[in-house]
């Protein structure tokens, strides 16, 4: 018999008695019927290949013990590293495994996954989702899920159990600029792809404002591609590649860049070398998840560090706390991220006409990239 097949009903039928009997067994209740009786469920069990501990504990709680993680592309390493960090707190922490599955930020795709996991017995969830409209998740946790919401805040009146952790991703392009401007750079770009996630517009709002703050000498522009995909999310290094054409051809050039991603960050950096433009000599560039790639590439690329290993403990934990007590009050986490210097970033060029080196004086000039789509945050 197919092990993946076997149930409690199985195990019931092999060895003659009835399906609240093998309950009994496998909740330590072995009282309630003879110790004959007991043996040979357990001899079927084991014949079988069934796994009592699993199912007693599904008996007992209502749930199997698997996690559901909607990530929106595994193509993405950030995601793989999410991934990873979650599983190894949830199976070494609790005994838990991870269910992945790869949405694409699709509505339809992530109503059908929390379909299958409330149909197998999976009552929590981890979720990353950048739609606006969220009325598929309220209606998951209405039907029994317990939810947590990554990577966005939340919302000004929360209507319903929902965890929300995230990174303060507006302080992380503070720290991205500030780092720039502290080196003499003036001429600032931000570089990503066309759809706006809640994410990726509170990273953009928080360049532009940590640039204003500082009143930079010169720019503070916009370059962004549009993705074949709505999100580009399997598609960073090839859009950062791309990018390196628009920011080649912009006279002034910003020296020093922001991506939105590590992964546009390496695909910008490799596409700077077809217009060999030298990095960090004539623009410095830092990214942002400090990916373990990151620092393995040339040269090793500057970037924002996510704590991972906190933001999975405390998604995982409250799944679980949750999952034992419903009436657990929901909140909000919001992460502080760090810079992680390395050689991607260097001190702006000397301005030999002026001669001196550029300083942070004067008044910033925000501006979009002309080439590339409008930037429209997403209302909250």
């Amino acid at each position: 018999m197919d092990d993946k097949a076997i149930t409690i009903a199985d195990v019931a039928r092999r060895a003659g008695v009835s399906i609240s009997t093998v309950s009994n067994a496998l909740n330590g209740r072995p009282e309630r019927m003879r110790k004959q009786t007991m043996d040979r469920i357990e001899a079927v069990i084991a014949e079988l290949g069934f796994q009592p501990n699993r199912a007693a504990r599904q008996l007992k709680t209502g749930h199997t013990p698997l996690i559901g993680l909607l990530i929106p592309s595994i193509e993405n390493p950030s995601y793989g590293s999410l991934a990873h960090a979650i599983e190894v707190v949830a199976q070494e922490s609790h005994g838990f495994r991870v269910l992945l599955g790869s949405t694409y930020r699709n509505r339809e795709k992530e109503t059908s996954f929390f379909d299958d996991l409330l149909s197998h017995g999976v009552r929590g969830v981890i979720v990353i989702s950048s739609l606006a409209d969220q009325s598929h998740v309220h209606a998951a946790v209405r039907r029994g899920l317990v939810a947590v919401s990554y990577d966005r805040r939340a919302p000004a009146r929360q209507a319903f159990p929902i965890d929300y952790v995230s990174m303060d991703n507006a302080m992380a392009a503070k720290l991205a600029v500030e780092h720039l401007l502290e080196r003499g750079h003036t001429r600032l770009g931000f570089v990503t792809a066309s759809g706006r996630t809640l994410s990726r517009t509170e990273k953009l709002e928080g360049f532009l404002a940590a640039a204003r703050k500082r009143g930079a000498t010169g720019s503070a522009e916009v370059f962004e591609r549009k993705a074949a995909s709505a999100f580009g999310d399997a598609e960073m290094t090839e859009l950062g590649y791309a990018l390196a054409h628009d920011i080649a051809k912009k006279r002034p050039r910003p020296t020093g860049i922001v991506a939105i991603n590590d992964m546009l960050a390496i695909g910008l950096i490799a596409g700077m070398r077809q217009f060999r433009i030298k990095v960090p000599h004539e623009i410095s560039v830092i990214g942002m998840d400090d990916l373990a790639l990151s620092a393995l590439v040339s040269p090793a690329v500057t970037s924002i560090r996510l704590p991972l290993a906190e933001m999975a403990l405390t998604m995982v934990s409250r799944i679980i706390g949750r999952l034992a007590d419903p009436n657990i009050p929901t909140r909000e986490f919001l992460f502080q991220p760090t810079l992680i210097a390395r050689e991607s970033v260097t001190e702006a060029a000397t301005d030999h006409r002026q001669g001196k080196r550029a300083r942070t004086r004067g008044a910033l000039n925000t501006e979009t990239n002309k080439d590339a789509a409008p930037s429209r945050p997403l209302r909250r």
